[in-house]
């Protein structure tokens, strides 16, 4: 129990939104005349109790909207919970928006020392994977570029490269397999399936469930910011299919 590499308790991040122009204009006035804020609460996630352990490979499953990336970010230090708590025990390498840090007047050289720095890699460890970097992004005539005049694609591929080239604790993947073209999606998930070896645990989010069999031991399904299912991972996704079917639309029959 001691040495879980991530566990919640009754975990919850609550945003604060304003829905109307005319309730940002009344916001404002309240806050001038009585100090009051007129905002809503938004529950993107609400009791969320996981424990992962040494080993564990765990998808995050859920429609849109679910809280899945919202999710990731609390465990990665991004949100602090609104309740409850987060316990996180080792070195975390998120990969949660390729691209995002990225200076596009800077060359793909530079912005693999700036990404990799923000990321928490030491330069020593950035100067020795530079050359796997750029290989494995197959960037090599444009790396000294600004980053500027590179295609999406590029930019993705550069982003996956520097965010995957550590060995971490914990590694968290949000839908990182829909990168590039279909050659470099097979790079891409062989990558991953090598850097599992070395991670102690890894989140995988996805919409693909065919990802989340074949990568997973134990999956999580989120709805609405609830918590509905965690444990292994076709019981899981048994749970979630059934319940897909159970929202589908029904069809209206017509007659000519």
């Amino acid at each position: 129990m001691s040495d879980s590499l991530i566990k919640t308790n009754n975990l919850g991040i609550c945003f604060r939104i304003v829905d109307k122009f005319n309730n940002r204009l009344k916001n404002i006035l309240a806050r001038k005349l009585e100090g009051k804020k007129l905002q809503q609460k938004f529950w993107a996630l609400k009791n969320i109790n996981i424990q992962i352990e040494h080993g564990d490979v765990v998808g995050i499953i859920g429609r849109n909207g679910a809280g899945k990336t919202t999710l990731c970010s609390a465990i990665s230090g991004i949100y602090k919970p609104d309740e409850g708590k987060v316990k996180v025990n080792g070195h975390v390498v998120p990969i949660l928006s390729l691209g995002i840090g990225m200076n596009v007047f800077m060359t793909g050289r530079e912005n693999i020392h700036l990404c990799g720095s923000l990321m928490g890699f030491k330069r020593k460890d950035l100067i020795a994977k530079e050359q796997d970097i750029i290989d494995f992004a197959d960037i090599e005539m444009f790396i000294d570029q600004p980053v500027k005049s590179y295609s999406s694609g590029m930019i993705s591929r550069l982003a996956f490269a520097v965010a995957t080239c550590s060995e971490p604790d914990i590694l968290i993947l949000d839908e990182v397999f829909s990168v590039g073209d279909v050659s470099f999606q097979r790079k891409s998930q062989e990558r991953v399936k090598a850097m599992r070896q070395h991670a102690k645990a890894v989140l995988l989010v996805s919409h693909s469930l065919d990802t989340v069999k074949d990568f997973c031991s134990k999956c999580l399904w989120l709805d609405k910011g609830e918590q509905k299912a965690y444990g292994p991972v076709d019981e899981v996704i048994r749970l979630y299919e059934a319940d897909l079917e159970k929202q589908k639309p029904l069809k209206v029959m017509t007659t000519n």
